[in-house]
Parts: structure tokens; sequence; C-alpha cells
């Protein structure tokens, strides 16, 4: 017994000891010029491709690639199935032809950009340079015989048109025609698949002309010859067929009121009908903001903004239109019930996915319209296939949950005679096998890990192929691996195994994919496999040399336990590169609570502004997930947060950084910040406020700190809102959710709140009642407007770094940046 406490006294002697280091250790100086190295655009000349991203053709299993290292680009040609990967072309010769013919200098490090076009059966490429070369604008619509007096010639640069046959000599110039760069037509037109009629929406309604009206527009679209047939007479602004407000400022709106507008529909593959789902939003309340930096007066945005525990909801009906004969069907739904609806279709082909003109297709071949309802709680989802010519409604599949249901893309196969779907009735995600009458035939993917998506499937050997996380318990949960299982659930196999995040591209076949795999701390490396998994071939390894060269040092994954002492929470720690150990640093937490993502990166990535670049300033950031985060684990930790997302993620936030002060003695637990973006804007405040004494300062941005003026679809479906039905079997619905303001007089710390003013996903309206409520509990804070920006902050982004750089290094490191220059950005700004 005295042995035991002799132990225990040494111990917390030797704690204190530590403790009491740690305190006199020195906080690091801030070392801007460490952090300013690794801007955005200083890491595009550091850093350049990281993976492969395959265009694959529509012949045999072939692809090419660019691939930029820091020797320039190559253009690459892989054929799968001879198992050869050869130059598309030799860059020197390129550069002697590209420099003989338009009299730029060239060489194979530095050709022009190119946009490849496959061409005579893809034994050729065609694509366009432009000169430096000044030449006369052709103006085709000028009358040559107009005696008009003459004015000086309109100058453009010389474009050329090229075609280069593959394993060819020489280089063919097509043409020298200016490519229109601005093709207004694409804006509006809604092309048959069979390009016979156009639609599109003009003052609120639904308008038509043939295809050779449409050339007429397309070569001039004031063309007062132009037919244009007008289909519907019923629209009305917020009850419209297209057009649409969103983002265009009432100016502007009055301007191009009677403009020919874009309308989505969805054709079938004959071309015969389109659907198009109308939605009457006339009821929802209007939500306004005001941008103070247009060009001339202050311009005023209105939009329809539905929010959330409102009685008002979308009013949606699915239309079926008939070509030939102009009529239109109404899908037969219950249009009192509050419900969302989405139309299923058809995946886009890899081969495809170059292809100019790519009309939205119906999922169905057979003239079936497929497509899920969902309650407005979210807990009722109902597949159905609809009569494309009476209207009719089947439902083919129920899902029913307590909190919030997903979905995934319906799959259709076997002549439409089965179809997979996606559901998490068993806690976790996987594909059930059904028949087209809505009758379960068995279960193809069990157990316990999450299925991601849908990539492709052998109908012949009945082998679905598909990308899933937690197969391997061994692994990050978090890390994405392709895999394949027949389709009465037996033969589950991974096709890319290894301890790597990887992203794949699988030929239309499904007999190759391309495979890109990296961590956080690894080089990025690019493979070709069939479908087997076997390595066909190395693709890439990423040169980060240059990177290097300046000192980078990979980051460090960990694995931490979440306030429940049970739940594994996985992160990453960023270090300056210059650390010194004789010294403490300060903590801080990049943060985005989720529910549908976490702020964790997985896979390596150059896009360091706001992790590693702000640890160079002078601190240690950690990014980590929470409960309640990141949906590729299970539903119960997906959904950990619903009915509390203000404080669901922020036990596990603190508890971890508590877990990794206690294992590195560098980290000053007394001095814990923490930032972040929409989400993360919101529970970074909401940290300071719920644990006032751990978090010390937070720089929140773009928050949504008040969820009852956020979009109901994200507050509805993520908290939930409740169903309540009267005496008279009325319903209506009750929204109650935490509000940071709330909490106000909690605030210990140093807070500063940043806000675009023209944010129309999360109104700035949001950060401007945290400050109000700061004010009113006669707190100090900081605030700060970026004018003219919407939730993104644009151009202002770099500005915003160095705003939050200069918080964290007043409060955390003591040093305040007290030059009224942002010398930082200037010092690499060209002086004119």
């Amino acid at each position: 017994m005295k042995k035991i406490t002799l132990y225990l006294l040494l111990l917390c002697s030797v704690q204190f000891i530590s403790a009491q280091e740690k305190e006199d250790r020195e906080t690091p100086t801030p070392n801007y010029r460490l952090a300013s190295r690794f801007s955005p655009q200083k890491l595009g000349k550091l850093v350049h491709s990281t993976t492969v991203r395959p265009h694959w053709l529509k012949r045999g299993n072939r692809f090419w690639y660019q691939y930029k290292t820091t020797e320039g680009s190559n253009y690459y040609l892989v054929d799968a199935d001879r198992r050869t990967r050869t130059r598309l072309f030799d860059n020197e010769k390129m550069a002697k032809w590209l420099t003989e013919i338009t009299k730029d200098p060239y060489d194979a490090k530095h050709l022009p950009p190119f946009r490849f076009k496959f061409v005579k059966g893809e034994t050729a490429i065609r694509f366009r340079v432009t000169s430096t070369e000044e030449v006369e604008v052709v103006d085709e619509k000028k009358d040559s015989t107009s005696a008009k007096k003459k004015k000086k010639p309109k100058m453009e640069k010389k474009e050329y048109h090229f075609e280069y046959r593959l394993g060819d000599n020489k280089l063919k110039v097509l043409d020298n025609k200016k490519e229109k760069k601005e093709k207004k037509w694409e804006r509006w037109a809604n092309i048959a698949p069979d390009s016979s009629i156009v639609v599109f929406s003009k003052n609120h309604n639904l308008f038509w002309m043939d295809k050779e009206n449409f050339l007429k527009a397309v070569k001039d679209e004031k063309d007062s010859t132009i037919v244009e047939n007008q289909w519907t007479t019923d629209g009305v602004e917020y009850n419209s067929y297209g057009g649409g407000g969103r983002g265009i400022n009432n100016e502007t709106k009055e301007k191009t009121k009677n403009d020919r507008k874009g309308v989505f529909v969805i054709w079938s593959r004959d071309s015969k009908k389109f659907v198009y789902q109308k939605t009457d939003s006339r009821h929802i309340k209007d939500l306004w903001v005001i941008n103070s930096t247009s060009s001339k007066r202050p311009t005023l945005e209105t939009y329809k903004y539905h929010m959330p525990g409102e009685q008002e909801f979308y009013k949606r009906k699915v239309l079926i239109f008939d070509v030939p004969s102009k009529g239109i069907t109404a899908v037969k739904l219950d249009t009192t019930k509050q419900q969302s609806i989405s139309v299923y279709r058809a995946p886009i082909k890899q081969s495809d996915r170059d292809d100019d003109f790519r009309p939205s297709l119906l999922l169905s071949k057979k003239g079936k319209l497929y497509f899920n309802r969902i309650s407005r709680d979210r807990k009722k989802l109902d597949i159905c296939v609809a009569d494309m010519n009476t209207g009719e409604v089947d439902v083919l599949i129920e899902e029913r949950f307590n909190t919030y249901i997903e979905s995934r893309p319906l799959v259709l196969f076997n002549d439409e005679k089965e179809m997979l779907h996606w559901a998490e009735r068993d806690g976790w995600a996987h594909f059930y096998l059904y028949d087209s009458q809505g009758n379960l035939k068995n279960q193809v993917t069990r157990g316990s890990y999450h299925v991601n998506n849908f990539v492709n499937l052998d109908e012949k050997e009945r082998v679905l192929y598909f990308t899933a996380n937690g197969v391997d318990k061994e692994q990050d949960p978090y890390y994405e691996h392709l895999h394949k299982v027949n389709l009465n659930g037996t033969g589950l196999r991974t096709l890319n195994s290894g301890d790597y995040n990887t992203n794949t591209s699988m030929s239309d076949s499904h007999r190759f994919f391309v495979n890109n795999y990296s961590r956080v701390n690894t080089v990025p490396k690019s493979e070709l496999r069939n479908q087997n998994g076997t390595v066909i071939m190395d693709l890439e390894e990423a040169d980060l040399s240059q990177l290097f060269a300046t000192g980078y040092k990979f980051p460090e994954p960990f694995k931490m336990k979440a306030d429940d002492g049970i739940t594994d929470i996985y992160g990453v720690m960023y270090k300056p590169f210059d650390m010194d150990s004789t010294k403490v640093y300060p903590l801080i937490e990049y943060v985005y609570p989720g529910p549908q993502t976490e702020a964790v990166n997985k896979s390596f990535s150059p896009s360091m502004n706001r992790t590693d670049r702000m640890a160079q300033v002078g601190f240690i950031v950690i990014t980590l997930g929470n409960r309640g985060g990141h949906p590729a684990r299970s539903k119960w930790y997906h959904n950990y947060g619903y009915g509390n997302l203000r404080d669901y993620g922020l036990a596990d936030k603190k508890y971890v950084a508590e877990q990794l002060a206690d294992k590195y003695s560098f980290i000053d637990i007394d001095k814990v910040g923490i930032y972040g973006h929409s989400g993360g804007g919101f529970m970074s405040t909401a940290a300071m406020l719920v644990y006032p004494d751990f978090f010390k300062v937070a720089v929140s941005s773009a928050g949504n700190h008040d969820n009852t003026i956020y979009n109901s679809w994200w507050s509805e479906t993520h908290h939930g809102v409740k169903e309540v039905k009267d005496a008279d079997g009325k319903i209506s619905h009750e929204y109650r959710i935490d509000k940071n303001q709330s909490l106000a007089s909690n605030l210990k710390g140093k807070l500063m709140l940043v806000t675009g003013d023209v944010d129309n996903n999360v109104h700035p309206g949001g950060t401007i009642r945290m400050a109000n409520a700061l004010i009113k509990a006669n707190k100090r804070f900081d605030f700060m407007l970026m004018p003219g920006k919407r939730h993104g902050f644009g151009d202002m982004t770099e500005y915003f770094f160095w705003l939050k750089a200069d918080y964290f290094s007043k409060h955390l490191l003591g040093v305040e940046a007290s030059n009224v220059d942002m010398l930082e950005m200037n010092r690499d700004k060209p002086k004119k």
C-alpha cells in the first residue's frame, strides 16, 4: 500500500513539474514570412498535378490525361486493353509546329493550354490556339454594300483551329474562325436529344422553337425572323416554367425580364416527351440582401427563402409534356402534403463527360417516370413510378425512420426488370435488390460498413461495383475504396486495398479503373487496375520536389477517443515547419461540424489555406471529426446530433484537444483557439460560449448562428422538425433549436465575427443577430464585413487569411500586427 501511495505521489510530482516546465517555456514568435510562402498563388508554382483525371474515350478501353510536373505538362493516351501508354504527341515537335505556324515562340515545357476534342473515329484531335498577332474582326452580319462612313477597324487576336492526326508528323490548320467564347444560347436553350426542338422560358412561361429557327438564334439571337412558339400561359413569377431569379438583383431582373431564359427539363430517350417540376413559391416569404459596392446605386436582391418551422411550404407539381400533341399531363400527387420530389435521371457514361451536347435523360428507356417523394420531416420516403401517358402513380418501395432518411440514385437494369436501392435501414448504408414491382429479392451488401456510391454493374455476370468506407476495420473508416460483390450477396472483394484513401474512375465497360491513392502524409500516386484489382500499369507519382525544397513537412494523422470514451475520433495535426522543441505552442482547431461532411483531409492536398498555412504562423493546428459528423460511418454516428444541432460536436472537440495536450508537451492547453466557416463559423462561436473557460479565441466567418433563419432543408433535416396533427387532422410543423445568441452573456474570450454582406446562403442577418446579442450583453468583440461578398469571400479570401493570422497572433502569441498595410500581401504585389 505504501509503495502504491509513493508511486502516486511521484507521478503527481512529475505531472506538476511537467506543467511548471510548460509554463516556463516560451511561446513562439509569429512567423508571417513562413506562412506567406504557402499562399495559394505560390503553391500553384510548387505543386502541380496530384491525380490522374482520365478522359475515357468511346472506342475501346482508352483514355487520355494531362499530368503536370515542374518540367511542364505532358499528355498521354492509355490503351488498357493493350497495356500501353504513349504520348498523345511529342512536346518538342508540337512546340516547333506551333512556333512555325503562329509565329509565337513555344518550347516543349511551355505549350499553350489545350482543350482537346477527339474526331475521325478518335484517331485525331482538334484544338484551338490564340496567337499574339492582331487581325481585323470579321463581321459576318455587315453589309458589304453599305455606304456608311468608314471607321477604324476593330482588331482581335488571331485564332488557329488545328487538327492533329495521332502519330502523324505534321499539324494541320483547319481555319482561323474565331470560336465564340460566350455562346448566349447555351444559357437558355434546352435541346431535345434528337435536336428536333428546343425549349426555353420566357416571361415565366414555356416556349419552344424548331431546329431551323434555333440555328438562326445561334447565329444571331436578335434575328427578327425567328419564330417562337408559346406552350404554356399560366406561368407567373415564383410559379413559373423556368427562368429563376436567385442571385440576380432587382435592376438586372427588370432589365432582362423579356429575355429568353433556361428551363431544366428531363427528356425521354425518343425526344417525344419531357418532364418538368413546377414549384409554386408565391406564398413563401421574401428575403433580401443589398450590394453596396455595385457600380452605380446600391442594388437590392430579392429572393424566396423558406426558413425552418414556417408553416408554408413549396407546392410542387410534376408535369409531363408531350412534344407531338403539345399536351400536358400532371403526375397524380397529393399536393396537400408538404413533400419534396426528385425525378431519377439516367447516369452519365464516363465516355460522354467531355461531350459538348449532353441532354438530361429520364432513368427509364421504356417510357416510365421514376421518382421519389420525401415528407417535410424527412422521415418518410417513397420510391414511385408514374405512367407517362396517364400520370398514374404506383409506390414501389417505402422507407421509414425516426431521424432523417437519405437516398442515392435508383439503379435500373436487366431490361428494367430489376433495380438496386440504397438505404440505411439496418443502421449502415447498403444496397438492396428489388424486382420491378417493388418486391425485395435480397440484401446485396451487409455488415458494419458504409456503402457510398454505385459505380458500375456487370449485368451478364451479375456483379456490382461500388465504393464504400470501413470494410477493413484496421483502417481509418474515412478511407474510401472500390469493391465488387455478386448480386446474391456473395464474393465481396476490395479492388484497391491498401492503407490509403482512394479516388477512382472506372471505364464504362467495367473492365478497368484508374486508382489515385494517398494519405495526408504520403506522396500521391496513380495506377491502372483491372476489374479484379490487379495493377496493369503505374501511371504517375506527384512531383513534390519543389514543395519539399521549401521545408514542407507532412502533417500527422491521429486517432483519439470521443467524450464518451468509446467512439474513435480521427484527425490530423499540422505543425510549424520551423518547430522549436524548446517552445510551447498554442493549439488552434479548424472546425466544421457536419453533418454532411467533416473538415478533415484524408488525401494529400496542396490546398493548405486553412490548416498547414495557419500552423506556420506559430501554432499547432488540428482538424478532427465529432459524433454527429461525417456520413461515411454508421447511421448512429452520423445522426448523433439530431435534435441538438448547436452543442452536439463540442464535447468531442474539447476532449480530443485535452488528450493531445496530455500526449504532447509542446501543446499549451491554456491557449486554445478555434475557427471555421459557415457551419464552422457557427460551431466556433458556440464553442466560445458553451466552454468559455477552455476556448480562448475564435474567428467565426459566415456562421449560421441563428438556425431559425437558415434554410429549412438543412436545419429541419439535420436537427428535426415535428409534425403535429390537431383534432381535425390538420398537420402543422414545430421547430425548436438552440441559438448561439442565447448564450452571449457567457463570452469570456476574444471573438471576431465575419460575414459577407450579400451572402444569400447563410444570410448576414445571422451574424448581425449574434453581434446584437453580444452588444446587449455588454461584451467586447470584433466584427468585420466583407463588402460585396457572398458565402465564399472570393478575391478577399487572402485578406481574410491574414485577418485571422493577425487575430490569433495578437491574442494567443501576444504579438499584434500594427502596420496599416498587409505587408505579406503587398510584398508580392507588382508595383505599377
